[in-house]
């Protein structure tokens, strides 16, 4: 009969579809525009009580017109000796994704442990494979909109080849738990744009979404940072036409690279540190200008960040920073 002939020839072409070719990261980035990093220095994540950040302000969030979070997870310090994640780490995290799903936002578990990464390759490895094979059990039956992301900023030792063999060995471990989950991963160099045609990427896995992050000049953008080789310069300007004219050509040499690799990206940080007397209308300059190429680009981006440094919101006085709030969604 023909629906029996027609019923055989659907099976044959659904059986020939793996996990990875029936969903691929374009369709995820498409839903994903504007974004926020959260979490990362919250003392939640040791007390509860002491919560800086609160289940409103995911709500603030996407009121304000974002539609996902980076959610910047320091785990390693949360495994004992046999690299079993706390239980009562793993319960706040439950309560975080709870919260930022209920405020309608996309999430991202970012790994962060980066340092750490840099500095030891063994130790870091050992680690990831142990966060990735809890986390994916345990988030397994979430829905499309929990994004994994496999580490941020790969340095040090894990430059080059070293990290390529690294996302050779956790990948899988994510995919047995999670097949269609879309995970991002950049390239090294701390992201480095100039480091993506150094990823060597699985080709029968279309469900990857390549990160970059851009703060450049870093001159500008990190003035003042006491972590960097910044610490105690000022007044540092940025907007003229060849700080443009760098930025876009930038942002096209990134647009290239997706195109050839057929791969889609995002910006997944970017901003200007805030204690550095930087003022705040130049910082806004500065976002709204990166934040409109990325869009130009059709590049999902995520601020860095709401809370701590680089702030887009004051907790203290439970406001945004207007002119930053403003660059990043224009008011109509």
């Amino acid at each position: 009969m023909r629906w029996k002939r027609w019923l055989a020839t659907m099976l044959v072409a659904l059986a020939s579809l793996t996990p990875l070719q029936a969903r691929d990261a374009f369709a995820t980035a498409a839903t994903m525009h504007r974004g926020m990093n959260v979490l990362g220095y919250d003392p939640m994540w040791e007390d509860p009580a002491k919560a800086r950040f609160q289940p409103k302000h995911f709500k603030a969030i996407h009121k304000a017109g974002f539609d996902f979070v980076r959610v910047v997870l320091q785990s390693f310090k949360h495994m004992d000796p046999a690299n079993r994640l706390d239980p009562r780490w793993l319960a706040q995290l439950d309560r975080v994704i709870g919260w930022a799903h209920a405020a309608q936002l996309t999430v991202i578990l970012d790994e962060h442990d980066f340092n750490v990464c840099a500095e030891d390759a063994n130790v870091c490895r050992s680690k990831l494979e142990a966060f990735w094979t809890q986390i994916g059990a345990r988030y397994s039956r979430e829905p499309d909109t929990m994004l994994f992301e496999l580490l941020n900023e790969p340095h040090g030792e894990l430059n080059g080849t070293a990290w390529n063999e690294l996302i050779a060995d956790i990948l899988p471990i994510i995919r047995r738990t999670n097949p269609d989950r879309t995970i991002i991963i950049g390239p090294s160099h701390w992201n480095s744009l100039n480091d993506l045609p150094l990823l060597d990427l699985p080709q029968a896995d279309r469900n990857i979404l390549v990160t970059f992050h851009y703060y450049e000049p870093f001159s500008f953008t990190h003035q003042g940072a006491p972590w960097t080789d910044q610490k105690g310069k000022s007044g540092i300007v940025w907007g003229s036409d060849g700080d443009r004219a760098r930025l876009k050509a930038d942002f096209d040499k990134v647009a290239a690279w997706s195109a050839q690799a057929n791969r889609p990206v995002m910006l997944g940080e970017f901003g200007a540190y805030d204690k550095s007397g930087t003022p705040v209308p130049l910082r806004a300059a500065y976002d709204d200008a990166v934040a409109r190429q990325a869009e130009a680009h059709r590049f999902p981006w995520a601020y860095w960040q709401f809370d701590s440094d680089f702030i887009a919101y004051d907790i203290d006085r439970n406001t945004w920073v207007k002119p930053v709030r403003d660059a990043l969604i224009p008011r109509p």
